[in-house]
């Protein structure tokens, strides 16, 4: 089990090491890029393939602004590609706070559709990697059912129902 993450630009490290927390909890085995769509495009496209060589099965990627690198990502494989839509942080900031990036992420162009979670959510990505291995790996699956049965406990235990005001 793998899962290569991809971003386009050194600052989008904070928000994208997010995913990293949640791969090791499952034991999800996971390589990182910073690679970008649009001045590297022979690069990523190598790396993409590599990637697959070398067992990914699921691809993360984050972008901001025009948000191309998930989709290009997509064009280049047949496997799963979880977009991470990011807000800019640099100072060329369009005060958008990464709607742009949602709205580019999720029109995708049709048949070559990539997976969006909200933005700045590299953690979610994570998690619905995990579900899609656990599709493949039962023991992946077992792990995330627990999981599951333990926040639904941890949740009845801090209120639940009939909590007094």
């Amino acid at each position: 089990m793998k899962v290569a993450v991809f971003f386009g630009s050194k600052s989008d490290t904070e928000t994208m090491k997010k995913a990293a927390p949640v791969l090791r909890q499952f034991g999800v085995e996971y390589e990182a890029y910073i690679l970008s769509a649009h001045r590297s495009g022979d690069l990523l496209k190598q790396t993409v393939e590599q990637a697959e060589k070398n067992g990914a099965e699921v691809f993360i990627a984050g972008a901001g602004l025009a948000a191309a690198l998930p989709g290009v990502i997509a064009s280049m494989t047949a496997l799963p590609v979880i977009g991470v839509p990011l807000e800019c942080v640099t100072s060329v900031s369009n005060g958008l706070a990464g709607m742009d990036a949602l709205l580019s992420i999720v029109q995708m162009p049709p048949k070559i559709p990539v997976a969006t979670v909200g933005i700045g959510n590299a953690a979610n990505a994570a998690y619905l990697a995990v579900e899609i291995l656990s599709i493949k790996y039962p023991e992946l699956r077992q792990k995330l059912i627990e999981f599951r049965k333990k926040m639904t406990e941890e949740s009845l235990e801090n209120g639940g129902r009939g909590v007094e005001l």
